[in-house]
């Protein structure tokens, strides 16, 4: 007999004479209350796998704007149409849900913060403008794609983390969303590609070499570059 059922029952025996008179219906809803205790002893890590109440859909800021975004997504990949109608459809559900000066500042890296007001707003700008026309020209049409979103969001420190997955015929892909508050609402400040590959981190490396060599005009001027390679 396990340790843990020697210690409620106290020997072998007494746990046989009990389950051969408890009802299995009992011993389903016994077995589920251990479960859950060892769930809690082993901490929050342990807790945050369990699927969350449907109810907390609607009282998540953080998830409900994750989920806003997709509704969105999803209705522009039904629409079809071209890159660029794609766009001015996604446009207004990108800006509200990404925080994209922040999002532009953590790509060009710690040197965006001196510059000046007017290099600044360009990069952000074309910084916005290729992230609204990479999900234009990433999901151009609607193949059945599910899109889930998990109710409650992991808080660390200030920022909150969204999971999610996309489900298509033959894969799940995880994007999840690292989200902070601005004023009253939850904005994206990075997008983690197979759950843990960072889209920031990712655009700095490839924006490096350019910002050091030909500064924030020359960046701007390949951010918008990609931007209309995408748009076609």
């Amino acid at each position: 007999m396990r340790p843990i059922f020697a210690k409620l029952f106290g020997s072998h025996s007494a746990f046989m004479r009990y389950t051969g008179w408890i009802k299995e219906s009992v011993m389903k809803r016994f077995l589920r209350s251990v479960c859950a205790a060892v769930m809690l002893m082993a901490g929050p890590a342990a807790v945050l796998v369990l699927p969350q109440p449907v109810q907390a859909q609607t009282t998540d800021p953080a998830a409900a704007q994750v989920q806003g975004f997709y509704d969105a997504l999803v209705a522009s990949m039904k629409s079809g149409g071209t890159a660029k109608s794609r766009y001015e459809k996604l446009k207004p559900a990108v800006e509200k849900t990404f925080d994209l000066s922040a999002m532009t500042a953590t790509a060009v890296g710690p040197s965006f913060a001196t510059l000046p007001e007017a290099d600044k707003k360009a990069l952000t700008e074309a910084f916005s403008r290729m992230t609204i026309a990479n999900y234009a020209n990433s999901f151009k049409s609607f193949g059945g794609e599910k899109f889930t979103v998990e109710p409650a969001s992991i808080a660390r420190g200030s920022d909150h983390f969204v999971k999610s997955t996309m489900k298509t015929s033959n894969e799940t892909i995880a994007f999840n969303y690292r989200m902070h508050q601005v004023g009253s609402e939850w904005k994206v400040t990075d997008v983690y590609l197979a759950g843990n590959i960072s889209q920031m981190a990712q655009k700095r490396s490839d924006f490096a070499a350019t910002f050091a060599s030909g500064g924030a005009a020359a960046l701007s001027k390949r951010i918008n570059a990609l931007a209309d390679q995408m748009l076609g």
